[in-house]
């Protein structure tokens, strides 16, 4: 093999794409010393984001001071790439869970700091922004973020204010003019993997609010405020439905305000990831590419990374090989069909994921080398 590209998701509680790519890479070279090996870390839009990238293709990270997720002043950061004419921010550097600690109040956190960041990647020349949004600490609606870019909101007053998870419903009026102008000529992306409405028994306080600190009765005050935000946003021009679109209860409803206030789009992880690294140039030449995830069934067909490379390889003639912590089962022909050439798991002693996690990095090794013994053994 001459030229190989590894683009593994994490195996979530178990290994970080990057460590993944890692053992790959060293074991790779131990078969094949001259190969070129491409690693594209896939980052699901949460905490390290931003060095996924800035491990798969040249970069730089920008270092700030902006709003922490009470509005505290803090250090933040995202990745410069492309010459500079794309940013990739992810929300958690400055809005996320870690961030809070065991202080977690999601009627009190903004996402204001994001909308910080992405100002400063326009003001550097970035005409490209992606904005990974997971692992959040927030229920504002995007509101914070907004704000920072030049959105409006106002009370019953007509007084001005930053709306948080707990006052949203006193937003009474809306100008998201100012942002329209910040935005001018700048594509905004915002990735995007769960599908959740921004509120209802699916949406943003019932589904992620638990985690950030709502007890029961928080959560039903939340869903409600929601609904108010969200009835304000369907007011809009061409912003009817916004509520109910894929992944507009994502990061606490930051969807939905991304995609009505912002313009923004709401893309698969995978293909923004791709997109940005322009995959499809580097898998010129290419002999084979290692993919991966943590699980793999028939929900992998729904935008998750193995499908998502293997549908871009396929177009390019590229065979790929998935390797995947567990959960193989008997309705994979669809994701064969979609261009995986083969799928091996690591699990090589059919254990509980509860015994298989402290030896998945040796597990992956060993089954990695059985992967590239094989293909030596055909190929010589």
């Amino acid at each position: 093999m001459k030229k190989v590209i590894l683009a593994p998701d994490s195996f979530k509680g178990t290994m970080s794409s990057i460590e993944i790519c890692s053992i790959m890479r060293e074991e790779i070279k131990k078969a094949y010393p001259e190969c070129r090996i491409l690693s594209i870390p896939v980052a699901d839009g949460g905490e390290g984001t931003v060095d996924s990238f800035l491990q798969a293709v040249p970069g730089r990270k920008v270092e700030l001071k902006v709003s922490g997720p009470y509005f505290e002043d803090m250090t933040s950061f995202y990745g410069l790439i492309d010459e500079g004419k794309t940013a990739v921010i992810e929300m958690a550097a400055c809005a996320g869970l870690p961030l809070v600690g065991d202080n977690k109040n999601p009627l009190l956190t903004t996402t204001y700091g994001v909308g910080q960041l992405v100002a400063h990647a326009i003001g550097q020349g970035a005409g490209n922004i992606v904005v990974g949004i997971g692992g959040s600490a927030t229920n504002d609606g995007g509101c914070g973020m907004a704000a920072a870019l030049g959105v409006k909101f106002y009370n019953k007053k007509g007084e001005e204010f930053v709306p948080v998870g707990g006052t949203l419903d006193e937003i009474d009026r809306i100008d998201p003019s100012g942002a329209a102008e910040t935005l001018k000529g700048v594509r905004l992306r915002a990735m995007c993997d769960v599908d959740n409405p921004l509120y209802g028994e699916n949406g943003a306080a019932y589904i992620f609010g638990p985690q950030k600190g709502a007890d029961e009765e928080t959560v039903l005050v939340l869903d409600g405020k929601l609904r108010h935000y969200g009835g304000v946003l369907e007011t809009l021009p061409g912003k009817e439905g916004v509520c109910g679109l894929p992944g507009a209860g994502a990061a606490g409803g930051l969807g939905a305000g991304m995609r009505a206030l912002l313009d923004a789009e709401l893309v698969s992880g995978i293909d923004a990831v791709l997109d940005t690294v322009y995959f499809g140039s580097l898998l010129e030449e290419c002999d084979l590419v290692f993919t991966g995830e943590g699980r793999i069934d028939g929900q992998s067909l729904r935008g998750k990374v193995v499908v998502g490379v293997a549908r871009r390889a396929r177009q390019k003639g590229v065979p790929v090989c998935a390797v995947v912590g567990d959960s193989l089962d008997d309705g994979l022909g669809p994701v064969y069909d979609e261009g995986v050439s083969a799928i091996f798991t690591i699990n090589r002693l059919a254990i509980p994921f509860s015994e298989a996690k402290p030896r998945a990095k040796t597990d992956l090794r060993h089954t990695f080398r059985n992967i590239l013994g094989l293909i030596q053994a055909v190929k010589d």
